[in-house]
């Protein structure tokens, strides 16, 4: 079975596994594990932070953002498909107690324009402006790059208003390869970033949030408080740390990868890709196949091929260290050849 529903099924290395096996380990909440410590200092050299958090996912990581920068009966503002808003079962007003107001970007990135106009102004009625979510890359957008420039201009607005900016890096370094700079250069502009080490990276588990000494203080306490506290996290954070050390540039495989499926897709009749791929994530559009997204779906995963719907006539694959191109040309574009001639 060939898995293209998400990178976040990847199966660790051989590497990783013997890294798990052989970690030295101590007790996290006393900060007495090795790997654990080696992971949060480097990550946070990498992401050019002060400091840095292993958190179990990077919906945990998002959720400790929101509850440290932002207070109760606070406003957010995000992006209108953004994964903090759609994807996290509301965490952010179920925990934090804010209210998330929306924006609708293109290809994800908010224009800073529409980011200083939704600012709240000092008024008793309304709720302050707390925090700024930024994604990148954008997930519901096909894993669409929010350039440095953008990342920028809406820090610039938000530095102007003192409201702190989080982003969402689940795939940052995906961002990072495609547009040929680092992750540091999109970090710059935040107070807080949060990084997936089990998606394209291919961790077993875990991500980073990383910010100030101060940040990353009151984020453990949180973490704490949400029994995310983990003890002898050494056998996790060693294959951890392998994947933020050899796995980054291996994503323009991935990315490759990404661009040849979605070329071949637009050759068949009926099929179309819907959005630019720049990194790791293909939309396919089935809606002029003559049959449903859920068709497509079992009759993909019946040959051989698992894929995720993202809304109706939708589907996503996502390419990760585990698929090759010989599993791409010998049996995900038969599959798809099939499935249309039937």
């Amino acid at each position: 079975m060939i898995d293209l529903r998400s990178d976040t099924v990847t199966r660790p290395t051989a590497a990783m596994r013997q890294a798990a096996f052989e970690a030295e380990v101590g007790d996290d909440v006393y900060g007495e594990d090795p790997n654990v410590n080696a992971l949060e200092e480097e990550a946070a050299a990498v992401l050019g932070k002060e400091a840095a958090l292993f958190v179990t996912s990077g919906t945990q990581g998002n959720q400790l953002a929101a509850l440290v920068h932002a207070r109760p009966g606070q406003e957010v503002i995000l992006e209108q498909d953004a994964h903090i808003y759609l994807y996290e079962g509301g965490a952010i007003s179920a925990l934090a107690g804010v209210q998330p107001r929306t924006i609708a970007g293109k290809r994800g990135a908010m224009a800073a324009e529409d980011v200083d106009m939704a600012i709240r102004a000092e008024d008793i009625h309304f709720p302050e402006t707390g925090l700024i979510f930024v994604e990148n890359t954008h997930n519901k957008a096909g894993g669409a790059v929010v350039s440095v420039a953008d990342m920028k201009a809406v820090f610039d607005v938000a530095q102007a208003n003192g409201i702190p900016v989080h982003l969402d890096g689940a795939r940052l370094f995906n961002a990072a390869v495609s547009a040929g700079v680092t992750v540091a250069d999109f970090a710059k502009y935040t107070d807080s970033v949060q990084v997936c080490l089990s998606k394209g990276l291919g961790a077993p588990v875990g991500s980073i949030i990383a910010g100030s000494e101060a940040f990353i203080s009151q984020a453990r306490k949180w973490r704490k408080r949400l029994g995310g506290g983990m003890r002898q996290a050494g056998v996790i954070a060693a294959p951890a740390r392998i994947a933020l050390k050899e796995h980054v540039d291996r994503l323009e495989d991935d990315h490759r990868l990404a661009r040849e499926l979605a070329k071949a897709i637009g050759q068949y009749e009926g099929l179309s890709v819907l959005n630019h791929v720049e990194t790791n994530i293909v939309m396919m559009d089935v809606r002029n196949s003559g049959l449903t997204h859920q068709d497509w779906i079992r009759g993909l995963k019946e040959r051989g091929v698992l894929t995720g719907g993202m809304g109706p006539g939708i589907l996503r694959f996502v390419t990760h260290l585990d698929v090759s191109e010989e599993d791409i040309r010998k049996a995900v574009l038969p599959a798809i050849g099939d499935l249309l001639s039937r």
